[in-house]
């Protein structure tokens, strides 16, 4: 079950979330969307990692689009109010949830922030800017944000990062951090097709437990680092 909340981007655009809550939270963990799509993107996610003792945010960006059966709120909104909806506009809603989320559902401290897709590009951007991020989770990152080169903007990662895609996507991700320290990264590479963004690790899709299992793993390596 979760829970509907709602709060405001940067530039006081209304942004709609689902929380997954779960008592006693070894962390929180803010589940960003891929394009074309929205926060139910994480419905069968969301529930995986909550088993492995951890709340979920799920937002809407604006950039997205009615899908699964849901409608994108805030790409609606934003749409009703005559607002840009392209990739990089949707950074100030990642950067705005990344503060709610810190703030107002883990006591202040540091959240681990989910990208698929375009916002696993933007939750790079934003990692290096950011002191309340604690660990990075991507699915499918990669060129995708017009106008920046981001393998060279990310350079100077620190920040711990899991890093996954479809199996024909893999080199090309691969490629994405060659400028990084590799002692900041776990890249998963599956075994099978996969797919592209967070849905890999949907039931159904070819690979889907060994992407749970590699991004378990990940999570479990950052609870004994904590140690």
């Amino acid at each position: 079950m979760h829970q509907t909340k709602t709060f405001k981007s940067k530039d006081g655009l209304l942004i709609t979330a689902d929380l997954y809550k779960v008592k006693d939270a070894k962390g929180l963990i803010l589940l960003c969307h891929r394009s074309h799509c929205n926060r139910a993107e994480y419905r069968e996610t969301a529930p995986f990692f909550n088993e492995l003792g951890y709340s979920c945010l799920a937002i809407d960006q604006r950039s997205g689009m009615n899908i699964f059966k849901e409608v994108n709120q805030t790409s609606t909104l934003a749409k009703q109010k005559g607002l840009p909806t392209g990739y990089l506009d949707a950074r100030q809603d990642i950067e705005a949830a990344v503060d709610y989320a810190c703030n107002k559902l883990n006591q202040g401290k540091p959240i681990i922030l989910l990208g698929s897709s375009y916002s696993a590009a933007l939750a790079l951007l934003i990692s290096l800017q950011s002191d309340r991020i604690q660990a990075l989770m991507l699915f499918s990152p990669g060129e995708h944000l017009k106008g920046i080169r981001l393998a060279d903007e990310i350079k100077a990662l620190k920040t711990p990062c899991f890093a996954t895609a479809a199996q024909k996507e893999f080199e090309e991700m691969k490629s994405l951090f060659r400028h990084c320290d590799a002692k900041h990264l776990n890249l998963y590479k599956p075994a099978q097709e996969g797919f592209h963004g967070s849905k890999c690790m949907w039931q159904g899709v070819p690979g889907f437990q060994g992407y749970r299992e590699a991004a378990a793993r990940f999570l479990s390596s950052l609870e004994s680092q904590a140690v």
